[in-house]
């Protein structure tokens, strides 16, 4: 169930990642989707593997910003390789 609700996250986090960071990105809907999942995913990582949370334990409020806050860093990641490889 872990992983299952972490992609859900994903793709909820994922819009709100693009909502907090407004800009034109190549890929559009899609690849903001991907992102938020891989985001998902990232931030349970980052939460279970340096914070020490015990991880998904349902729709919460930790788990969805553990969940935005992967998304962001994805998205900003992205936004700097992109921007690198047009240069």
């Amino acid at each position: 169930m872990g992983i299952l609700t972490w992609i859900v996250f994903g793709l909820i986090a994922g819009a709100v990642a693009k909502f907090i960071l407004p800009g034109r990105d190549p890929g559009g809907i899609i690849v903001t989707i991907l992102i938020g999942i891989g985001g998902g995913l990232l931030g349970g990582w980052i939460g279970t593997t340096f914070v020490g949370s015990q991880g998904v334990t349902g729709f919460n409020l930790g788990s969805f910003i553990w969940a935005v806050v992967g998304s962001i860093v994805l998205l900003l990641v992205y936004r700097l390789v992109f921007h690198r490889a047009r240069s």
